[in-house]
């Protein structure tokens, strides 16, 4: 589903990120882990076109964001690291606007509306302005947007910042849900126990270079981690490699 192929990019003599592969499949909810400057982000921005591409590629469904960036971004939603919206919207307005833009059909959109707003309690404060919102409440109306669009990918930067101890819960069942129902989760995250129960593939990167990925279970088996956290600090802290 989704394949990264040598992917780099360079700010002038600084390498972001350096020489990326990884392939990843229908259905995955897959953990993308690395300490703070990594390039982590920089490699969702070059995944979702946000930055452009010095080396490499990004594939989904067989489609290169370089050969055909339109049909390729038709296939994921975003959720980023510092969310935006339009403020003097309603909440519902935004959700409304981002539906017209890929024709969602009414049915469907009441049908998931009603399910994702009332599993993430945006339905008590959908009808005020987003610029009274929390970065939690934000949080939640993008991921209830998105999910409406059912797109075959959903990225997410950092998705937990900023949500309370529930919402965490909620919206750790519903990335095992939608793994389950086929669609493909990358997510980005500093949380170790989220990934480790929810996600049961994940690519650890540190400094531009991926260090190791695969399945969680293998990766931790070959490096003698009874933990992802064992892992990610054995792979990760100065001197390890």
């Amino acid at each position: 589903m989704i394949r990264l192929t040598n992917l780099t990019k360079n700010y002038g003599t600084f390498t972001a990120v350096n020489n990326l592969n990884l392939e990843i499949k229908k259905g995955d909810v897959f953990a993308f882990l690395g300490p703070n400057g990594a390039g982590k982000t920089t490699t969702i921005k070059m995944m979702c076109g946000l930055t452009s591409i010095t080396a490499g590629d990004a594939i989904m469904d067989g489609i290169s964001i370089k050969k055909d960036p339109v049909a390729y971004k038709k296939q994921f939603a975003l959720i980023p690291d510092k969310p935006y919206m339009f403020d003097k919207l309603r909440g519902i307005e935004f959700v409304e606007f981002t539906a017209s833009l890929y024709n969602v059909e009414k049915d469907r959109f009441k049908k998931l509306l009603d399910k994702y707003s009332g599993i993430f309690g945006v339905d008590e404060y959908i009808n005020d302005f987003i610029e009274s919102y929390s970065h939690g409440m934000s949080q939640k109306l993008l991921i209830t947007a998105a999910l409406i669009r059912s797109p075959k990918v959903f990225i997410l930067d950092e998705p937990m910042v900023g949500l309370d101890p529930k919402s965490m819960k909620t919206l750790r069942q519903v990335f095992k849900d939608l793994g389950k129902q086929g669609m493909t989760v990358f997510m980005s995250t500093h949380s170790l126990d989220t990934a480790e129960e929810v996600c049961k593939t994940a690519g650890i990167i540190d400094h531009g270079t991926l260090l190791q990925s695969g399945k969680i279970s293998e990766i931790k088996k070959k490096n003698k981690s009874r933990k992802l956290e064992d892992l990610f600090f054995k792979l990760t802290e100065p001197g390890a490699k």
